[in-house]
């Protein structure tokens, strides 16, 4: 038989026992463990509710690319929007085919982007725009008239690159209902997130986009101060702030609004657009009846001679 222990020893022993229990009391609880793809063990749920406590972050994310047979202008305007969009992602030429709307799709998902800005040419020189939200839209298309780019304009307007704009529109976006979904879209594409990680946290340009006989017309400004200590301009001094132009310019034609991205179904159908195929058919019948009148009349004058 063992021994029995000494009533010194069972004394210590209970102090002993005592102590470790504060000390395990005392111990802070371990971390969870956090891996690339979140926290490994998830924090155990609370009695609020975690909905009404979390806080929106615009994530937005725009792919920029275009059709394959580009112009050289139109390739050059397209690099001016990537320099003003920081949060924007650049992909390779898309083949321009009746199919290009599930090719986008997959890019933007690939690309882990939510918007995408499309240029498209044809025949070397029409320019459309596609702007569409992914995957669900909806999407719009523009013809894109009077273009001027950067390297054209040579205007003595700068900006810091990556800083985030300030985008103003036309009272008259607030008229009619395909104004207003227009002027969404272009919100969320042209706006920069704010914390954004390529963006500076600052706005000193500004996005115009003005309503003029139904064409959007787009304009970018430096916001310009001075910074003299004479003519220093104080907080809220707007009198002394002046707006140069930076560039670059084009006007856009709404031509159809679909209810989906790249597709589906019609939500605004421009009446009063004329495809660029007619303009030139119209002109060139125009130069044909000229030149048949000089010809009669060149006829009719040898035969009175």
């Amino acid at each position: 038989m063992g021994k029995k222990r000494k009533h010194g020893e069972a004394e210590k022993s209970a102090e002993g026992e005592t102590t470790r229990k504060r000390k395990d009391e005392n111990i802070a609880p371990e971390r969870p463990k956090r891996t690339l793809l979140g926290w490994k063990d998830k924090p155990q749920a609370t009695g609020i509710d975690s909905d009404s406590t979390r806080v929106f972050r615009n994530k937005e994310k725009v792919l920029v690319t275009c059709s394959r047979r580009i112009n050289y202008r139109y390739r050059h305007l397209m690099m001016n929007v990537v320099s003003l969009l920081p949060h924007c992602k650049k992909d390779n030429k898309v083949e321009s085919k009746e199919s290009k709307g599930g090719t986008l799709n997959e890019l933007v998902e690939l690309k882990s982007c939510s918007s995408c800005l499309f240029f498209e040419c044809r025949k070397h020189k029409d320019l459309y725009l596609w702007m569409a939200k992914s995957p669900n839209g909806p999407s719009v298309k523009f013809l894109v008239n009077a273009v001027h780019t950067m390297e054209e304009l040579k205007l003595t307007g700068n900006h810091l690159k990556g800083s985030r704009p300030i985008l103003t529109f036309s009272s008259n976006f607030d008229n009619q209902p395909h104004w207003k979904l227009l002027k969404e879209i272009i919100m969320q594409i042209f706006g920069t997130p704010k914390d954004h990680r390529k963006s500076k946290p600052f706005h000193d340009h500004v996005f115009v986009f003005s309503i003029v006989d139904d064409h959007i017309w787009f304009r970018n400004y430096q916001v310009s101060v001075p910074h003299n200590e004479t003519t220093k301009v104080d907080r809220g001094g707007l009198e002394k702030m002046t707006l140069v132009e930076v560039g670059p310019r084009f006007c856009l034609n709404p031509i159809k609004i679909f209810g989906g991205s790249f597709g589906g179904p019609i939500l605004y159908e421009n009446p009063l657009y004329v495809s660029p195929n007619q303009v030139s058919d119209f002109i060139l019948y125009a130069m044909l009846d000229f030149v048949l009148l000089w010809i009669y009349s060149f006829v009719l004058f040898k035969s009175l001679d």
